[in-house]
C-alpha cells in the first residue's frame, strides 16, 4: 500500500483515502457511485424544471418537493465530485478550508433535508385532518417562510462544526480514511481534546433524528387517530394510503439508511471500516436517486407533466 505523508508546504492539507484497503477496486466502486449520482441529478433537476415551468404545479406540495430536490442536489454534490476525483484520478489532497467547506454544505444539506421532511409530514396532517383550512394554512408565502426557517435552523446547528474544528491544531499525518470530510473523521485528526466536538455532534444527531422523527411520528399518529374516527373507514384508509404513501416511502428511504449509518458509526465497533464508509456514502446517494422516481410514480399530476417534456410528449 502506498504511504502518504504531508510536506511542510502542505500543512493546511488533508488526504482523503476513499475506501482504504479497496484502492484496487476504486474504479469499480465509482461505477455505481457515479451512476447513482447522475441519475439523482437528472431526476431532481427534472422535478425543478417541470414544477418551475408548469403554473398548475405552483402549489405547496410541489414547492416542498422542490426544496427537497435542492437539498439533495446540494448534499450529494458537496461530496461526489471530490470522491470521483479520488476514484478516477487518485487526487486525494484537500485543503483545510476546502475540507471545512465541504463538511458545512454536507451537514447543512442533510439537516435541511430532515426539516423539509418534517414540514411535509405537517402538510399531510393538515391536508387530511383539516382539508377546509389547508389553502389558508399552507399558502405559497408561508411555504417560503418555512423553507427559510429550515435553512436557518441548519445554518445555526451546523455552522459551529467547522468553527470548532478551525480552532484545533492537527497532527502531521492528516490521512482521513473516508471519501469526504465527515465531522468526526476530521475531528479525530486533531492533536487536542475533541470532547466538545464529539458531544456537539451527538447533540445534532439527537435533534435531527430524535426531534424530527418524533414530530413526524406525532403527525402521522394524529392522522391515524382522526381517520379511525371517520365512520366510512374503508374510504378513510384509502385516502390516507393515497396521500401519505409517497411521503412514507421517501422517509423510510432516507431515515432507515441514516439511522443505520449513524448507529454503526457510534456503536458498531465490530463492523469493518469498509461498511461504515459505504453506508455513509449510500445515505447521500440513494435518496436523491429514488425520491424523484417515487414522487414521479405516485403523483399523477407530476407524472403527467414530466411525460409532457419527455418521450411521452405527444
Amino acid at each position: 500500500m502506498a504511504h502518504f505523508s504531508l510536506s511542510d508546504s502542505d500543512r493546511s492539507s488533508f488526504i482523503l483515502m476513499g475506501n482504504p484497503g479497496l484502492e484496487a477496486a476504486h474504479i469499480w466502486i465509482s461505477i455505481p457511485f457515479s451512476t447513482f449520482y447522475f441519475i439523482g441529478l437528472l431526476g431532481n433537476f427534472m422535478v425543478l424544471f417541470v414544477v418551475g415551468k408548469e403554473q398548475t404545479l405552483h402549489e405547496p406540495m410541489y414547492l416542498l418537493l422542490c426544496m427537497l430536490a435542492l437539498t439533495e442536489i446540494g448534499a450529494s454534490t458537496s461530496i461526489v465530485p471530490k470522491a470521483l476525483c479520488i476514484f478516477w484520478f487518485n487526487l486525494k489532497g484537500i485543503t483545510l478550508g476546502g475540507c471545512l467547506t465541504q463538511m458545512f454544505f454536507l451537514h447543512a444539506g442533510s439537516v435541511t433535508h430532515s426539516a423539509v421532511l418534517v414540514t411535509k409530514a405537517f402538510d399531510r396532517y393538515v391536508a387530511i385532518c383539516n382539508p377546509l383550512r389547508y389553502a389558508t394554512i399552507f399558502t405559497n408565502k408561508r411555504i417560503a417562510t418555512l423553507g427559510l426557517m429550515c435553512f436557518t435552523r441548519a445554518l445555526l446547528l451546523v455552522l459551529p462544526l467547522p468553527l470548532l474544528l478551525s480552532r484545533h491544531s492537527f497532527c502531521a499525518n492528516r490521512i482521513i480514511p473516508h471519501t469526504y470530510c465527515d465531522h468526526m473523521a476530521v475531528a479525530k485528526m486533531s492533536c487536542g481534546d475533541i470532547t466538545v466536538n464529539r458531544m456537539y455532534g451527538l447533540v445534532i444527531v439527537f435533534i435531527v433524528l430524535g426531534f424530527d422523527l418524533t414530530l413526524i411520528a406525532l403527525s402521522y399518529g394524529l392522522i391515524i387517530r382522526d381517520v379511525l374516527r371517520i365512520p366510512s373507514r374503508k374510504k378513510a384508509h384509502e385516502k390516507v394510503l393515497n396521500t401519505c404513501t409517497t411521503h412514507i416511502c421517501v422517509m423510510l428511504t432516507y431515515y432507515t439508511i441514516v439511522l443505520f449509518s449513524n448507529l454503526t458509526h457510534w456503536f458498531g465497533q465490530g463492523i469493518t471500516p469498509h461498511v461504515h464508509i459505504i453506508l455513509a456514502d449510500l445515505y447521500l446517494l440513494i435518496p436523491p436517486m429514488l425520491n424523484p422516481v417515487i414522487y414521479g410514480v405516485r403523483t399523477k399530476d407530476l407524472r403527467d407533466k414530466v411525460g409532457k417534456y419527455t418521450c411521452c410528449r405527444k
